[in-house]
């Protein structure tokens, strides 16, 4: 039985339809201030150069919000060396290459559950524990950033205090 481009395009969608849907793939874009944007030819700067104007409000780099995958991968890493381990024996016991796994330790790739189950067994934590943990690293960094940027320096100790009453 032959099977024609239009017989497998979704809910009725014609040939020229599946012809470019086949062809074409998103493209993918990173998240500003991500990992990612210190591997663009300019160091990181934006297409328009080093004088462009953030816009009112927004953060800079060095204070962005970390990203999950980000705090994940900081979080194995620092168990895996608490434990004194080696890539490869973490690895190992998870079912994984090391280097997949030092990709994710570096914030560049995003396991699954599965593979975060997988890992957080590997060093002897559960998942929920795993999680809290990088849950509580990013609330700390949250309120870090917060205190940093949300209080004047002119205002500290007793004059804040008076000030909250």
């Amino acid at each position: 039985m032959e099977v024609r481009p239009q017989q497998i395009g979704a809910r009725g969608q014609g040939r020229e339809t599946y012809a470019r849907g086949m062809s074409e793939h998103p493209r993918l874009r990173a998240i500003p201030g991500g990992l990612d944007e210190s591997a663009r030819p300019n160091g990181g700067q934006s297409p328009s150069g080093p004088g462009e104007r953030r816009p009112a409000g927004a953060r800079k780099p060095a204070d962005r919000e970390p990203l999950w995958r980000e705090a994940l991968g900081e979080q194995l890493r620092a168990l895996r060396l608490e434990q004194g381990e080696k890539l490869t024996e973490t690895a190992g016991r998870a079912g994984i290459s090391p280097q997949y796994l030092s990709e994710v330790e570096r914030g560049r790739k995003e396991p699954s559950s599965e593979m975060i189950a997988a890992l957080a067994g590997a060093l002897g934590i559960s998942l929920g524990g795993l999680t809290l943990q990088v849950a509580q690293e990013l609330r700390r960094r949250q309120l870090a950033s917060f205190a940093r940027t949300s209080v004047p320096q002119r205002y500290s100790g007793q004059a804040l205090l008076s000030l909250a009453a």
